[in-house]
């Protein structure tokens, strides 16, 4: 794709993110462990060559400044609708950047992110007006990507595999590319993650869980 593409990503306030891990994580590491994933996630797709930029979309304070200073144009989520609206709004301020771009919407859970992979999914998306790949669970989304002029329609949240399809999106099928997939809601999701390979700051975030989980986090692998 000449020029690359420009990514957006939604992050939640921390303190509400990511509540289906509470119960493996607890209360008082799961903020910092969304906040790990981000910043995971960030550091991995500003290291794919197919990238040019990434406007992260956050009311979060903490996350706003720790993202810009990896690297990330940050816009307040100014909608304050939720998720698809906040895709709408970052893909709005990607293309007031820089007209003409194509514009990748990826979700911000997804540590074990690995650039290579995610530019496979990207070359893929790079066919289509319109396409989406799902996630490990096969149930919902993790990319919507949009060719310049293209309404991005997001339809992330439960089911939205079958949304993106029902709404005229190619579903892409790139072979291995786990890490783009992998996104983590879930106690299950993190340990299947850990297996893949996460970034730094969630393997420093997981060791805090201790002994038990990193054992079973190792059998996966």
């Amino acid at each position: 794709m000449t020029g690359g593409w420009a990514v957006v990503m939604p992050v939640k306030r921390l303190l509400g993110a990511k509540t289906r891990l509470a119960d493996t994580t607890g209360e008082e590491l799961r903020p910092a462990l969304a906040l790990a994933f981000a910043e995971d996630t960030l550091t991995a797709v500003l290291a794919c060559a197919a990238v040019s930029s990434v406007t992260v979309v956050t009311d979060d304070d903490e996350a706003r400044v720790t993202l810009a200073r990896l690297g990330a144009a940050v816009v307040p989520d100014s909608p304050r609708g939720g998720l698809n609206p906040a895709v709408e709004h970052g893909v709005a301020a990607a293309r007031t950047a820089r007209p003409g771009v194509a514009v990748a919407a990826l979700n911000a859970d997804l540590p074990a992110l690995r650039a290579a992979e995610l530019e496979r999914v990207l070359d893929a998306a790079s066919q289509a007006p319109r396409s989406f790949l799902a996630d490990a669970a096969g149930t919902g989304t993790t990319l919507l990507a949009v060719l310049p002029g293209v309404d991005p329609a997001p339809g992330f949240g439960t089911a939205s595999r079958m949304r993106h399809r029902a709404s005229g999106a190619v579903e892409l099928m790139p072979g291995d590319v786990e890490s783009v997939r992998q996104d983590v809601d879930t106690g299950e999701d993190l340990l299947a993650a850990i297996a893949l390979g996460v970034g730094p700051r969630t393997a420093r975030s997981t060791h805090r869980l201790g002994d038990g989980f990193r054992t079973s986090a190792a059998s996966r692998s």
